[in-house]
């Protein structure tokens, strides 16, 4: 499991910057990465895209798909990943998009979570789907987890600046 610490470390030792997209976590993605010392260095900033509209208007997710899917949905969480890294001028992208509860929406139970990642590793985005126990702030808790962890193993297979 990675730390807030290890991933700031990891992207300021490879030199790539970092924009976080939250739906579901209403912005605790980018307060745990900004809650680490010299994270300055590689975080742009984030975008709360909590209502769907948001998603197309801000981040530059397909409106059709919304439509469709609805924003509980792989394709939409690596679409906002990609886009606040547009948006934000960042060489890597984080996402999460789901439903912490406490009951159903869209269609989708409670704990229901899409996390992705974007940015220079092999295949350029990924993405996960969660099935998350617990109350609301779990959840939430544990999508913020989630997605440090996705972009800690995309990060591992890249060398530190240098090498």
């Amino acid at each position: 499991m990675s730390s807030p610490e290890a991933l700031v470390a990891g992207l300021v030792g490879r030199g790539l910057t970092v924009a976080c997209a939250e739906s579901l976590t209403g912005g605790l993605v980018c307060a745990a990465l900004t809650s680490v010392a010299g994270s300055s260095r590689t975080v742009r900033g984030g975008v709360v895209s909590y209502a769907t509209d948001v998603k197309a208007a801000v981040l530059g997710v397909d409106a059709e798909r919304l439509r469709e899917t609805g924003p509980v949905d792989a394709l939409v969480a690596e679409q906002m990943a990609l886009g606040v890294a547009r948006v934000l001028g960042a060489d890597v992208g984080l996402a999460t998009t789901g439903v912490a509860g406490p009951g159903p929406a869209d269609g989708m139970p409670a704990g229901t979570v899409f996390v992705a990642a974007c940015g220079p590793w092999p295949g350029g985005v990924t993405s996960r789907r969660l099935a998350l126990p617990g109350d609301r702030a779990q959840v939430r808790a544990a999508t913020v987890d989630a997605v440090i962890d996705l972009l800690g193993e995309q990060l591992a297979v890249l060398a530190p600046q240098g090498e």
